[in-house]
Parts: C-alpha cells; structure tokens; sequence
C-alpha cells in the first residue's frame, strides 16, 4: 500500500520563534508534543495540510484528545495557541489544516501517493465488481464502463474554470491563490456539480470582497474554504455593498 509513512521536520525547527516562545510556557512539552502529532496526521490525511476524519467529518476537540491520547484542556490550550501563533487554521467549516503545509513538505511526492492510492483502490473496485460474479462490459475497444465513468469526470473537470475563478479572487483581493491546490479544487468542483456556473462564482467574491475587504477582523475569510464552502449559496444570494465607486480599488 503506498500509504504516507514520512514527513519532513526542520532541523532548525526549535530555532523558530514560535516555538521558542511555546517552550517557555507551563505546558511546552505537551504542546510541543502535540504539534508533532497534528504533523503526523496531516501527513496520514495527506489533503494539503488538512486534518480530517473523512471528507465531510472534520476532526473536533475531543476527537482529537481521543486519537493523539492527551488530556482535552491541554489539546484545547494547544489548538487556541498553535491558531493564535498562526501554525493552524479552523475554516467557517470546522477544517483544521496546518499553515504553509506545502512549502514545507514534499507536496509532489504526496501528491504522487494520493494518485498511487486512487489508482489502487480503482483497481480494487474492479476485482471486486469482477468477484461478485457481474462483468465488466467492454467498449470503445476494451475500455471498461468504470474507465468511461473515469473519462467522463475528467471531461467535466477540463470544463471547470478554476483559474478564472482563482483569479479573479486574486485580483480582488490582492492575495496569491493557487489553483493546483487540491482543497480549492474540490471546493470549487463541489460547487459545480451543484449547477453553479463562472458567474456565480465571480459574484460570491464580488458580495464578499465588498463586506470583508476592509474589515480586519473578516479580511482573512476571503480565501477558497469559506468562499466556496457549504455556505456557498447563502453568499450569493447577499446583497453586494459596493454602494460607492472604486469598492474594488485595491491601492489604498
């Protein structure tokens, strides 16, 4: 199984000065410890940094006082530390995912694990389909229907215009979204299956620029996860305030 079993640490890890500043607190050692473990899990989750029981399932307090065996104050103390320092962030969706997760692991060898494990558990749902005594109807010169269905997604997914999308946040915002980030994708594919359309989407960020922008306390909710998550329709059925010309104009 070509599972995640390394991630990387920095030797000048404790050199860092959130780090320092954590090991001069009461409970360091358990902070510190729990650190490593959210690391490790990000990199089991392998999604970009994210740290979730399954797509729909974000992990709670308890759930992970439960999994890394620590006392819940203490993951508490650790999680509102690590959000305060900048180390993590929860999204509108309860999401936790580890701040700049890609600059600091390998992102395209865990990218090439997640395609390995797609393409082994596609395998398996072929032996499986074969086993249970059905077959596989062949066409297009041997193409199996799970390969049609396979074809067919990735046709969809050629129709979805992510870098516009992405962009336009980009020039609105003045933020540095990528659209090669699995999380953002997915949001945005999500969304799309859903019947929305470019417009809908250009509009989601027109509503929200025009509220959050200059609003420090909601500034850094202009990213993908909120923008394109479960509250996606709610957003754009907003009023814009953009009730004064120039709502968009980035230079001051």
């Amino acid at each position: 199984m070509a599972d995640v079993k390394w991630i990387k640490l920095s030797t000048q890890m404790f050199d860092d000065e959130k780090i320092r500043l954590i090991e001069g607190m009461p409970e360091a050692d358990s902070i510190l410890i729990i650190w490593i473990k959210l690391l490790s899990q990000a990199g089991k989750t392998n999604a970009s940094g994210y740290i979730f029981l399954n797509e729909k399932i974000p992990y709670n307090d308890e759930m992970l006082a439960t999994i890394f065996n620590r006392p819940l104050n203490i993951v508490r103390l650790a999680l509102t530390t690590f959000k305060q320092f900048g180390m993590i962030e929860i999204d509108d969706s309860q999401f936790l995912s580890v701040v700049n997760w890609e600059k600091h692991q390998n992102v395209e060898g865990l990218d090439k694990i997640r395609e390995q494990n797609r393409t082994r558990k596609q395998k398996e749902r072929d032996k499986k389909k074969l086993l249970q005594g059905g077959h596989v109807t062949v066409t297009r010169g041997h193409a199996t229907e799970l390969e049609l269905e396979l074809e067919l997604e990735l046709d969809i997914d050629k129709e979805i215009p992510y870098d516009e999308i992405i962009n336009h946040l980009n020039e609105l915002t003045s933020k540095n979204y990528r659209t090669s980030t699995r999380k953002t994708k997915d949001l945005i594919k999500s969304r799309w299956n859903e019947k929305f359309k470019l417009e809908d989407f250009k509009k989601v960020i027109e509503i929200k620029t025009s509220q959050w922008l200059k609003d420090a306390k909601y500034n850094s909710y202009l990213r993908p996860e909120t923008l394109f998550g479960t509250k996606f329709e709610s957003y754009l059925n907003e009023k814009n305030l953009k009730v004064e010309e120039g709502m968009f104009d980035l230079s001051d």
